[in-house]
């Protein structure tokens, strides 16, 4: 049962946030291990074909210079010669990576050198690499399929490994939402591991511990002094009816009466916490009971009958519940109260199904209260006298007991809402 609502955004398991993360790590490590070696193959290619080509043009030009012929593919001025290469300065042999060569899709390193002085010839020999990078290109294509096969199977481990870190930190999360709830006694007990969550396990169980034990403390503490404020209470009730009739006799009776009913609080309150409440259920006319409680309070306020789903209006003692009519009295007659503490007129009860709905024209729920929900002794109302904040804790409480739902909320045009659904 949740006292209030609280959106949430759309949860993204830490399974796949882990195993995403996996995955984009080996894509980035596949991919900057892929470019190294291609640019280091890239340069490999190209510096070995660079050598091949002077030792074509060395070889080339001895023999040039010795017998007038041309060897070895070298040829004298060719066309397709890079321009780099065209008009040496020197003597000196000249190496140039001359791309694709017109009419070919080979990639080409020419090497070349002056057979005599300025304006002589120019002896090149032009070497071909496309072997090479076709060798380039099919490792290239050969450790992509081997990064994707490797990321195939990285990945199933990662959302394993990622699915054991998750239900264990669900299993800390599940026992921190239990004991969020009220449940002292839930722990997460012995995780498997030494690392963080571990470590996050045995904190909040011994946090649990703590809180539990302040929590009993508090608890024994309220429900003693009601018990012992209960007896000179009672006497003091007595003594008030001794005073002869007048206007201190009526204030003081009305202050005796106001701390009678705060001690009987004090004490469902504990009886509550305690778990020593048990529902007497019977079926009973959802309506009567509902009309009933909002007579005893003594305040105007109106009741309306439910709907049929044919529109016709009838009265709501016609739908009957299993409940206990004690509690429910109790939780109505507390929310039609602090409705008309708190809130504005005109104050309504709404009776449909297995639902009732408290409605003031006020100012509203506090924020604070609409976040955390109703807290003991603090009514949220500038007026501190005006309440002692227990009637939401104990309606809170007792439709707990009877497993049944109370929200809170704000009416879009103002005022605050009180919505008790029966289980059906």
């Amino acid at each position: 049962m949740r006292p209030f609502r609280r959106s949430r955004p759309a949860r993204v398991p830490l399974r796949w946030k882990i195993a995403a993360l996996a995955a984009a790590t080996a894509c980035l490590v596949a991919a900057a291990v892929g470019l190294l070696v291609h640019v280091w193959t890239a340069h490999d290619i190209r510096h070995r074909a660079e050598r091949q080509a002077l030792a074509g043009v060395t070889s080339a030009m001895d023999v040039y210079r010795r017998t007038g012929t041309l060897t070895d593919n070298a040829r004298l001025d060719p066309a397709e010669l890079p321009y780099a290469l065209q008009n040496p300065d020197d003597g000196d042999r000249h190496v140039s990576y001359g791309g694709n060569v017109p009419g070919s899709m080979d990639p080409t390193v020419w090497g070349a050198q002056r057979v005599g002085g300025p304006g002589s010839p120019v002896l090149a020999v032009r070497v071909t690499i496309y072997a090479e990078f076709h060798e380039l290109y099919r490792l290239d294509l050969t450790m992509a399929v081997a990064s994707l096969i490797a990321l195939a199977a990285a990945t199933p481990l990662a959302i394993y490994g990622a699915g054991l870190l998750g239900r264990r930190l669900r299993r800390v999360s599940e026992t921190a939402g239990r004991i969020s709830a009220g449940d002292l006694d839930a722990r997460t007990g012995r995780t498997k591991g030494r690392d963080e969550v571990a470590d996050i396990a045995t904190t909040v169980d011994l946090m649990a511990d703590s809180l539990s034990q302040r929590l009993r403390t508090e608890r024994q503490f309220t429900a003693d002094v009601a018990h012992e404020l209960r007896t000179p209470v009672g006497g003091l009730l007595a003594a008030v009816d001794l005073l002869p009739p007048g206007e201190t006799e009526d204030l003081l009776r009305a202050r005796v009466r106001d701390l009678r009913g705060l001690v009987e609080d004090l004490l469902e309150i504990s009886r509550l916490d305690a778990g020593a409440e048990q529902p007497v259920r019977a079926r009973v006319p959802l309506g009567a009971v509902v009309r009933e409680a909002v007579t005893r309070t003594g305040l105007d306020t109106e009741v309306t009958a439910e709907v049929t789903a044919a529109g016709t209006r009838h009265e709501a003692a016609g739908r009957t519940v299993e409940t206990d009519p004690r509690r429910l009295e109790r939780i109505v007659s507390n929310l039609v109260i602090n409705a008309h503490r708190h809130g504005g007129a005109p104050v309504q009860v709404t009776v449909d199904g297995h639902t009732v709905v408290v409605r003031d024209h006020g100012p509203g729920f506090p924020p604070d209260l609409l976040r955390g929900g109703p807290r003991r002794f603090h009514t949220g109302a500038a007026e501190r006298g005006s309440g002692h904040g227990l009637g939401l804790t104990i309606a809170l409480g007792q439709a707990r007991l009877l497993g049944a739902e109370l929200r809170l909320d704000n009416a879009p045009d103002g005022g605050a809402v009180a919505t008790l659904r029966l289980p059906a």
